[in-house]
C-alpha cells in the first residue's frame, strides 16, 4: 500500500477492529482504493480481478481477493451498495492513520464508519455500529 497514489482505506469489521473494539470478529480485511490503485496493487500481488459481481447488496468497479495471509483481503474499487433509491457509492471523506506494528493504514472517522455500517444495513453491520458507538 506504501505504492498507492491515491487515499486508500480499511472499512468494514477490521476498520472497527481498528478503531479498538475488542468485542468483533474480523473474518477479512476489507480495502477500498481507487479503481488506477486497486489494479496495480491486485497485479503486483498476481491476484486477478473477479470478473462477475459476487453480490446483489454489493458492487465493484474492480475487486479481488488476496488470500495468502491468514485473513483474507479484499481489494476493491468503485465500490457501490444497492439502498432504497438505488445503487449508492461508498467513498468515506475521512481518513484517520492508525499505526499497525511498523505501517500506518487509514480508517475512516468513527462516526462515518458507523453512518457506512448502517448504509450496509445487514443485521451484522448494525451490530458494528452498536459497538463502535458504545465505545465513543
Amino acid at each position: 500500500m506504501r505504492d498507492a497514489r491515491d487515499p486508500w482505506w480499511v472499512i468494514s469489521s477490521a476498520a472497527v477492529a481498528l478503531h479498538g473494539v475488542a468485542a468483533i470478529t474480523v473474518a477479512d480485511v476489507d480495502v477500498l482504493m481507487s479503481v488506477e490503485d486497486a489494479l496495480r496493487v491486485l497485479a503486483q500481488l498476481r491476484v486477478a480481478p473477479a470478473k462477475a459481481a459476487a453480490s446483489p447488496v454489493f458492487r465493484s468497479a474492480v475487486f479481488g481477493q488476496w488470500t495468502a495471509p491468514p485473513l483474507v483481503v479484499e481489494i476493491m474499487a468503485g465500490f457501490h451498495v444497492a439502498t432504497a433509491s438505488g445503487w449508492t457509492k461508498v467513498l468515506p471523506r475521512t481518513r484517520v492513520p492508525i499505526r499497525v506494528e511498523e505501517a500506518i493504514v487509514y480508517v475512516p472517522r468513527r462516526d462515518e464508519l458507523a453512518e457506512m455500517l448502517r448504509l450496509f444495513g445487514r443485521p451484522k453491520d448494525l451490530e458494528r455500529v452498536r459497538l463502535l458507538t458504545a465505545q465513543s
